[in-house]
């Protein structure tokens, strides 16, 4: 299963993809999409035409994208809100299926603690997926989206097993 984590972001929106195969977790590519444009709509467009690039250049099979947190600004909020409703389209025009994580959920899987650091994040990517150059902290972030998708689906993977070996 290959599956790309969005961590979308008005100026930067991060994406991480990996294989998954069996209890084996592997590096596929990182990146950012940096919108480009004057008016908002622009950067809209620049996130989607970038973002559908990566879908076809490495035909991800499931997505999970990070939810959006609420802060103290709400027209920032609401920016936010458009560029994950991009990050949400994109895997949807392709025909995948997406989940979405809150983003102490994602540091409580790939760390082991809800209000993990930035940096404790990047060292525990690393520490899964082994050497890999990350195109900086939005594709980190990206990366363990990506890494805590595939934790829920292998574990329901697992745990459907149980249950049809329990009936039979």
């Amino acid at each position: 299963m290959r599956v790309i984590g969005i961590d979308p972001g008005l100026r930067r929106t991060g994406w991480g993809i990996v294989d998954v195969a069996g209890g084996s977790l592997t590096h596929v590519a990182n990146g950012v999409c940096a919108s480009e444009g004057e008016d908002l709509a622009t950067r809209l467009l620049s996130l989607h035409t970038q973002l559908t690039a990566v879908f076809h250049a490495h035909a991800p099979e499931t997505a999970a994208v990070e939810q959006t947190f609420v802060n103290k600004d709400a027209a920032g909020t609401l920016k936010l809100g458009q560029a994950r409703a991009i990050a949400l389209l994109v895997p949807a025009q392709a025909g995948l299926p997406v989940a979405e994580y809150a983003p102490n959920a994602v540091k409580k899987v790939v760390v082991g603690v809800g209000h993990a650091e930035k940096s404790q994040v990047e060292h525990m990517v690393k520490l899964q997926l082994g050497p890999v150059k990350l195109a900086g902290p939005d594709a980190s972030d990206a990366l363990a989206i990506a890494l805590c998708h595939a934790h829920h689906a292998q574990f329901q993977g697992r745990l459907a097993a149980a249950i049809a070996g329990a009936r039979a």
